[in-house]
């Protein structure tokens, strides 16, 4: 009960395969944009849900008003870091 492979039915499993590549191609590139939109939608609910909180709480500012959030670092400089050394060049 040895059964062999045609000619015939060899292109036609290639065909198949061929199809069905190329239908996943072109649904692909009809459902693609569908699939980013909504993926960046929940996203943004995402990242919104996490910083959202913390944008609501500031009191709403004037036109032209300035505010400093942070003030900055003052690094006081190491008065003693060696000793100078006054040289001289030579000619």
């Amino acid at each position: 009960m040895l059964q062999y492979a045609s000619a015939t039915g060899l292109v036609r499993t290639i065909l198949i395969i061929l199809v069905i590549y190329f239908g996943i191609k072109i649904l692909a590139r009809l459902f693609s944009p569908f699939l980013i939109k909504f993926v960046a939608k929940k996203a943004e609910e995402r990242f919104g849900g996490q910083f959202g909180s913390q944008q609501r709480q500031e009191p709403p500012k004037k036109e032209g008003e300035v505010t400093i959030d942070k003030m900055p670092n003052t690094k006081s400089s190491n008065k003693n870091v060696g000793d100078y050394i006054d040289y001289e060049e030579i000619d």
